[in-house]
């Protein structure tokens, strides 16, 4: 593998727009994270907290807030710390790209099909007929895109993964290793007492900016679309059941499972391993906390958690009480235990004082204890 390329302490300030302190000079190969960098590298202290832990890195370069102490090791003041770091990490990431740019001998390319310019078509990539290929698309090796897709300017498609006929691919796209994009969605009716399955005839859209995980499949329509809105993100392990649409820049974490013809708002966030039933609906800026199970719409800006999925300060109470039910039935016994002795006693009391008031023999046991009782 090539060397990955280098960076001059000063072009990276000038990358950043930041306050170079140091060696401008020196050469940066790589960023790491303030625990793991090593000679070489360029780290982030992003605040006062990691004050105690950078003098024991090993790093040659840190990236630094505005007011970082004056120190005469190379640092890097900036307004916005974390941006700074993400904007040279992409750098880095750009420069170990090992696709290598055109088409390989071994990709395949379907008949009618129109390629971009600047393209790079990696090792047995599959490519079928009808399709178009925007501008500047990257396709990893062992991708399979089947009839009549469209794939935007600019995405990436990374190994092994597979997208079904008719489906569009917006622009920016990246698209992560083993993901399925227009397998048939779960359609069946039962025909005398047999599962017969239903055609599943429509496809899917991916529009610009969206990310897609690795493992995620995403299912072609039963009839008209399934939607992943502009800018959105899928976590790995993501299942988008038929005709889902998904609003813009909405965040989902791994192993969430959505179910057939539901509506997700805009700029929705879901922890992992939420699951929602079919025909529901989650409003604009709603937040599903992980591992809740959403069996009804979800009104915008709320946030739910738990199983069933409600209110988040709701299901917090009540799972506070849950988890104090052992010590409660402990108490409610105790009460029950404290009852009976106490009956027990002014039954006793009670017996004693009618014997007392009551001429001797006129009163049986079983009359004392109906009037007792």
């Amino acid at each position: 593998m090539e060397k990955a390329t280098q960076l001059s302490l000063a072009q990276i300030a000038q990358l950043i727009e930041g306050q170079l302190s140091g060696d401008a000079s020196f050469e940066i190969s790589s960023i790491a994270r303030l625990d793991e960098a090593r000679a070489g590298d360029i780290t982030l202290v992003a605040n006062q907290h990691y004050l105690k832990k950078w003098k024991a890195s090993s790093a040659s370069a840190f990236i630094v807030y505005q007011d970082f102490p004056a120190t005469e090791r190379n640092i890097i003041r900036v307004a916005q710390p974390f941006q700074a770091f993400y904007k040279i990490a992409a750098f880095f990431h750009k420069s170990h790209e090992t696709l290598t740019p055109g088409i390989h001998p071994t990709a395949i390319i379907g008949e009618g099909t129109v390629l971009g310019e600047d393209i790079s078509i990696g090792p047995s990539v599959v490519i079928g007929r009808d399709c178009k290929i925007g501008s500047h698309v990257k396709i990893h090796p062992g991708v399979v895109i089947s009839d009549g897709v469209t794939v935007g300017e600019g995405s990436i498609i990374y190994q092994n993964v597979t997208i079904r006929e008719d489906c569009r691919v917006g622009k920016n796209v990246i698209i992560h290793c083993g993901v399925v994009i227009g397998s048939d969605g779960f359609g069946f009716h039962k025909e005398n007492n047999v599962f017969k399955k239903i055609p599943q005839l429509g496809f899917v859209i991916i529009e610009d900016d969206v990310e897609i995980g690795a493992n995620c499949t995403i299912d072609r329509a039963t009839v008209g679309t399934t939607r992943i809105g502009k800018g959105t993100k899928l976590d790995n392990l993501i299942q988008v059941g038929h005709n889902v649409v998904i609003g813009e820049n909405t965040v989902i974490a791994a192993q969430t499972g959505i179910a057939g013809s539901t509506k997700i708002g805009d700029e929705v966030m879901m922890g992992g391993q939420v699951g929602l039933k079919d025909h529901i609906e989650v409003g604009d800026h709603a937040i599903l906390g992980a591992q809740c199970g959403v069996t009804k719409s979800v009104p915008p800006n709320t946030m739910v958690s738990g199983y069933p999925a409600r209110e988040h300060l709701k299901a917090k109470r009540e799972e506070a009480i849950i988890r104090k039910l052992p010590e409660l039935y402990k108490t409610i016994r105790n009460l029950q235990d404290q009852v009976e002795r106490l009956s027990k006693i002014i039954l006793q009391d009670l017996e004693q004082f009618i014997l007392k008031i009551t001429p001797l023999g006129s009163i049986t046991t079983m009359n004392l204890q109906k009037i007792s009782g």
